[in-house]
């Protein structure tokens, strides 16, 4: 565990002193007929069980109602990608695509970016809000 949290540290470090640059703008014409839209799912805590006991080393059992929806998106046909925070270290990639593998999912694309083209997100971590007020959007029975 102390080897991955280095790890991690490390590139954190690399990746912070990294120069990015933005790219121009396109109009709203270019970049809805260019770029097929997405929703992404997060792994632990949403796809996948997550707890105080979980390590980075394997990925947790599937949560069965996210399952229902991943598969019902899927077969559908929607774009979907797992959006995951351990898509910040390659070593990662194996783990979860083995895991998507023995969960009888194809090959979904993996990834830690948002971009323009993702039009949801379910992620345990997350709260809505809504667009261009900053009122937060919550379930009052919970």
């Amino acid at each position: 565990m102390l080897k991955s949290i280095k790890q991690y540290l490390k590139k954190a470090g690399e990746e912070a002193s990294q120069e990015y640059t933005i790219a121009p703008r396109r109009s709203s014409e270019e970049n809805n007929s260019a770029i097929e839209p997405w929703i992404g799912v997060d792994l632990d805590g949403t796809l996948a069980f997550y707890d105080k006991h979980s390590s980075v080393e394997t990925v947790g059992d599937p949560v069965p109602a996210m399952m229902t929806l991943l598969k019902d998106m899927i077969d559908k046909g929607t774009r979907v990608k797992i959006f995951t925070a351990r898509a910040s270290a390659p070593e990662q990639l194996p783990i979860i695509r083995k895991w998507l593998k023995i969960q009888g999912l194809p090959d979904l694309e993996i990834t830690n970016v948002k971009d323009y083209s993702m039009v949801r997100l379910y992620d345990d971590r997350c709260i809505q809000v809504e667009t261009n007020t900053g009122r937060l959007i919550v379930d009052k029975s919970i």
